[in-house]
């Protein structure tokens, strides 16, 4: 009988921003695998109790951890927590947590860019950076990018910098890590059905969504969780630098 295709058995996993959306999905899906999973919110305890009881009720094993990485030491707080848990081996980091924004050009303050670059680029960059010593060989970074970092999607042109960035760290991290035998990758998600993209629960919103993609129908946070599951797994064993665009052809 063949093994399934994604085995994580024995793995340990950090997902950020994991009380609800993609990163609930991907703590899910990783455990499901067989991961040990850390699973990590800024603000929602109650919706990350209800991560870690969804995962112990089918069996599997989780633990919250909280941090605000909005904070300029926030990744440093959270790697700390991490280590003293997991003790010397991280095998999977799924930086997923991150913040959008709506609005034009001229309506964007300095607040609003500073506080999305803070979480969606400097968290992941010092989350990275702190974790070091716990990555090893055979571990692999999986980062959020997004399809508004490849194609002009609503009034999105700070929060797509912000994801233009992160394709561009992929490289840079996997070319460095690389000869240490670490994995990094991103997945770059279209419009998905989650709070962030309110937007989808309005019929225009819905058949603007529609419009763009090849495939017709909505994407549910699982779709994208499963390809974070797909890249932190061997079966992506010879997958590094890359952004997986998950996005049911989207723009195309």
């Amino acid at each position: 009988m063949n093994k399934p295709l994604i085995q994580l058995n024995g793995k340990t996993a950090l997902v950020t921003g994991a009380s609800r959306g993609i990163g609930h999905a991907s703590a899910i899906a990783l455990a499901r695998a067989g991961a040990s999973v850390l699973v990590h919110y800024s603000s929602g305890e109650q919706e990350a109790d209800a991560v870690v009881a969804e995962i112990r009720a089918f069996g599997g094993t989780a633990q919250k951890v909280q941090a605000n990485l909005r904070d300029a030491d926030g990744p440093h707080k959270l790697a700390k927590q991490v280590c003293e848990v997991i003790g010397g081996r991280l095998d999977i980091l799924v930086a997923n947590a991150g913040v959008s924004k709506a609005a034009s050009i001229e309506e964007t303050s300095i607040d609003d860019f500073d506080s999305l670059f803070a979480v969606n680029v400097r968290a992941p960059f010092f989350l990275v950076q702190q974790l070091l010593p716990v990555l090893c060989e055979g571990s692999n970074v999986v980062l959020l990018s997004s399809l508004a970092a490849r194609a002009a999607v609503g009034t999105l042109a700070a929060y797509a910098a912000t994801k233009g960035a992160v394709d561009t760290l992929v490289k840079h991290f996997a070319a460095a890590l690389g000869e240490r035998g670490i994995r990094v990758n991103a997945v770059a998600p279209g419009v998905v059905e989650t709070d962030m993209s309110s937007f989808t629960k309005s019929d225009a919103g819905r058949d603007m969504t529609l419009g763009m993609q090849a495939l017709k129908r909505l994407a549910q946070p699982d779709d994208i969780g499963d390809a974070v599951s797909f890249l932190a797994s061997d079966a992506a064993r010879w997958i590094s630098g890359e952004t997986l665009h998950v996005d049911g052809g989207s723009k195309l």
